[in-house]
């Protein structure tokens, strides 16, 4: 989401409590909701300029979106080495926000300018800019649809080619919406993952139902030395063909590699 101070470490936890989220929420919760920590794998290099918005990872390739008006872009890195091979700017002032792949088409969803970007898959070539109402925070694709959020405690089904909005979904814990979704990972499993805006929580969430089946607590990713000089934790992308994520934040030093354990 957009720039805005952090909120304060007491602030936060109080926040989550309050919504839900925490992961030392009330003992009613349902037993079906699974309680989760990260455990980090691997810490690579990552650009602390970007304002990462989303991540995604195709054919090999590392792609991420970044915000702020003038400083918005799309770029594709090799996996591996990191290398970036290409890397387009979002023209100003659109202010970028999630991106996805879905087939031959990278979509970039704006903040607040109304605009969802299509691209080329291999060449990040602009083909088309689609109108929507409301904002755009994050998107993920799944077999035959695309995935979106707004900020609010509701996911969008989207037309993969059109954008054509299809249909919606309300997020819940235990019963209580949960909002401040933000980017989001379509996951092999079936299942959607969300970063919650301004927290170190991760939702994986039942697409079909809306249900949210785990809470992933991210938090100690950083020193406190670095945390004074980032903004929250937003990005993650699912490792193909593993149970392994890659996720960081806004000016975040590095990309981490997790799983999602007990």
């Amino acid at each position: 989401m957009t720039w805005r101070p952090l909120l304060t470490t007491a602030v936060a936890a109080a926040a989550l409590a309050l919504s839900g989220c925490a992961p030392d929420a009330s003992s009613d919760r349902s037993p079906a909701v699974e309680r989760l920590r990260v455990e980090v794998l691997d810490t690579r290099p990552h650009d602390p300029t970007a304002f990462t918005q989303g991540l995604e990872i195709s054919d090999g390739e590392l792609l991420e979106g970044t915000g702020l008006s003038g400083r918005s872009y799309l770029s594709a890195r090799d996996l591996g080495t990191g290398k970036e091979r290409v890397r387009v700017p979002l023209a100003d002032p659109l202010f970028g926000e999630g991106v996805t792949v879905a087939g031959d088409t990278v979509w970039q969803l704006t903040w607040r300018d109304g605009v969802a970007v299509a691209y080329d898959r291999d060449t990040l070539t602009e083909l088309r800019r689609v109108n929507y109402e409301g904002e755009g925070w994050g998107v993920c694709a799944q077999d035959g649809r695309l995935v979106t959020s707004d900020g609010s405690d509701t996911l969008t089904f989207r037309d993969p080619a059109t954008f054509d909005r299809l249909g919606t979904v309300v997020v819940t814990l235990d019963g209580k919406p949960q909002s401040q979704l933000n980017e989001l990972e379509c996951a092999s499993d079936g299942s959607v993952y969300a970063n919650v805006w301004q927290s170190d929580v991760i939702l994986r969430i039942d697409p079909g139902t809306g249900d949210v089946t785990a809470v992933v607590d991210a938090s100690g990713l950083l020193t406190h030395d670095e945390r004074r000089s980032v903004d929250v934790l937003n990005g993650i992308a699912q490792v193909p063909g593993t149970d392994r994520f890659l996720i960081t934040g806004k000016y975040y030093p590095h990309l981490f590699e997790v799983r999602f354990v007990p």
